[in-house]
């Protein structure tokens, strides 16, 4: 399918304002669009979320991606949580009112810390997605497996999908798996073999940039189109109340509600037996592995 592309001019605030695109499907598109923020390590422009946004209206999906107000400004360091949350906000306002005769609905897409951010809004009821869609969830910092930023995560009653690398030093897989095991809302888990937190892979992986990211759209998009990635839960548990907890690393897992516990590796068959202790470790968390 064909797609324009606009460069928007988004209000932030009273005073402010940032950039967007707006990537549009040529003709009839899809009742439920994407709104796309960026990390805290680059901006709108990122190849990876230019990618996705296209890939995704290709596929018939309206999206918008857009800048925070430090990227705007070409400065470094992050804005504040509020400044980035207001932005978010101004982000979703325009975008619902730009597709207002074409959109039922609305998705939140970040990468690292832009989807951290989304997610946050929405378990305190200050952004209205309809779904969440992290691409590399930041869980912890670098280095520091012990300081986990999960808290609200269980407070979320939305569909969500996650995209993570075996080789992200920001997401411990391991810790990645328990923090779902407490997840009360539907949750799908997308793992990409050797991808580190912008899901780079190994030369020997036989895999390029471009491919993987085309794999990722085509995940996203098979997701969005499954009828029980639509249904939210009830209100999520308490923080860190545990729901079908494993009781060890080797005991498959039953997935709680409509929950995907299939792994998916975004690598060539070719890349797998230099993969094979990773892929017996997904078996035994997660009970299958789905190649492409």
């Amino acid at each position: 399918m064909e797609i324009t592309r606009e460069r928007v001019s988004i209000p932030v605030g009273k005073t402010e304002g940032t950039s967007g695109v707006l990537t549009l499907p040529k003709g009839q598109s899809r009742r439920t669009g994407v709104i796309v923020a960026h990390g805290a390590g680059n901006d709108m422009g990122a190849p990876l979320l230019v990618a996705f946004s296209e890939g995704l209206a290709k596929a018939g999906y309206p999206t918008l991606r857009f800048n925070f107000l430090y990227s705007e400004r070409g400065r470094k360091a992050p804005d504040k949580f509020e400044t980035l949350a207001e932005t978010w906000r101004s982000a979703a306002a325009f975008f619902q009112k730009q597709m207002s005769r074409r959109m039922d609905s609305w998705v939140a897409a970040g990468k690292s810390m832009g989807g951290r951010v989304a997610s946050q809004m929405v378990a305190d009821d200050l952004l209205a997605a309809s779904r969440l869609i992290f691409l590399g969830y930041p869980l912890h910092p670098p280095g520091n497996k012990a300081s986990l930023r999960d808290a609200h995560l269980y407070r979320i009653a939305v569909p969500m999908l996650f995209f993570a690398g075996t080789r992200d030093s920001l997401c411990d897989m391991e810790l990645l798996h328990s923090v779902l095991d407490r997840i009360a809302a539907p949750w799908s888990l997308r793992v990409i073999e050797g991808g580190d937190h912008s899901f780079h892979v190994p030369k020997t992986a036989g895999a390029s940039e471009e491919e993987i990211y085309e794999r990722i759209t085509g995940e996203t998009v098979r997701w969005l189109e499954d009828p029980a990635s639509e249904k939210p839960s009830k209100k999520g548990t308490q923080e860190g109340e545990p729901r079908d907890v494993r009781k060890s690393a080797s005991r498959p897992i039953a997935a709680p509600h409509s929950n995907s516990n299939s792994a998916l590796s975004l690598l060539p068959s070719s890349y797998a037996p230099r993969c094979t202790a990773t892929v017996q470790l997904r078996r035994s968390f997660l009970g299958a592995s789905i190649s492409l």
